[in-house]
């Protein structure tokens, strides 16, 4: 007969399967990346806060993701670091501090979609609406726009966490190196067939609304690109959207990938490093591509650096 531990306040995680000649190679990639990150968004936060020539919806919009992408990476990053260092036998975790990465992780997958989102509205206003394009994209806009990214995600993410927490525990072994729902509802002994009804509903929704959205946007911009004579329009439009589409297929293909691995047990290596690559990918990504897409941004390092060679000679 099995014996069950109930309601233990001490979780214990399952480590990557890494061979003891590649830990250490591992362990600094993870680092790298992570050091990476934060740098890089930082940096992007920082600059778009400091230059007025940046204080236009889009960036201050885009400035959602960075924050995004510091936020998650700092809640699985650092801990997955410290636990490659730890003995499998040793990699302890308590039960409150699970649920809070496992809130960090969709919270930072779901408000990805969110703000991509409302980035594809300040993209159609802008090309579609040149004229009117400050007049609807006003700061108060802006928050609302911002406020309603992050209060949907927190709301629906607030949810699916409380349907989990509800559960009646009775093992301890969380199957990754890193917690989330599906891990933390797979501990109960219970029914578990509201948590599945309501994940697979939050997931279609999340995705049919991203997706229908940037569907219906780009469909439009493109109306729009193709009735119109405008060169710098499409010009402007390319560059903006092609930039925007990119983070968003980064996400989807890296989240699209995370969630099916989850159906298929016998792929739990792959898994596991799915669930840290759906983290440090895109945040790594999205500063290079909008930085280099980017001409405000670009202006911007130039002269920074520019300034820093002048002044030693004076």
């Amino acid at each position: 007969m099995e014996n069950y531990t109930y309601n233990s306040p001490t979780l214990q995680l399952e480590a990557l399967n890494v061979s003891k000649e590649s830990v250490y190679p591992v362990f600094l990639l993870f680092l790298f990346s992570y050091l990476f990150i934060m740098v890089a968004n930082v940096s992007i936060v920082v600059l778009i806060l400091i230059d007025k020539n940046l204080h236009q919806p889009m960036y201050l919009l885009f400035c959602n993701l960075p924050f995004n992408d510091i936020l998650g990476n700092s809640i699985l990053l650092p801990r997955l670091l410290i636990d490659m260092l730890r003995p499998p036998s040793e990699l302890f975790i308590s039960y409150y501090e699970c649920v809070v990465q496992a809130f960090a992780t969709h919270m930072f997958g779901t408000t990805s979609h969110t703000v991509l989102m409302i980035m594809a509205f300040d993209r159609y206003v802008a090309i579609s609406n040149p004229l009117r394009y400050n007049t609807i994209m006003t700061s108060k806009m802006v928050m609302k726009l911002t406020v309603s990214a992050w209060g949907v995600a927190f709301v629906l993410v607030g949810i699916l966490l409380g349907l989990t927490i509800r559960l009646k525990r009775c093992r301890t072994l969380i199957t990754s190196p890193s917690c989330d729902n599906a891990s933390l509802f797979k501990l109960s002994c219970e029914s578990v067939l509201i948590n599945n009804i309501y994940g697979l509903t939050f997931t279609v929704v999340l995705l049919t609304s991203s997706i229908g959205c940037m569907v219906i946007t780009y469909t439009k911009i493109t109306v729009v690109c193709l009735t119109s004579n405008s060169k710098s329009l499409n010009s402007k439009a390319l560059k903006t959207c092609s930039t925007h589409l990119v983070v968003y297929l980064v996400i989807v293909l890296c989240g699209m990938s995370n969630i099916a691995l989850h159906r298929f047990p016998q792929y739990s290596e792959y898994r596991k490093l799915s669930s840290i690559l759906f983290h440090i990918v895109p945040g790594s990504l999205n500063p290079i591509i909008y930085g280099v897409q980017s001409k405000e941004i670009r202006n911007f390092l130039f002269k920074l650096f520019q300034s820093k060679k002048v002044l030693p000679s004076l």
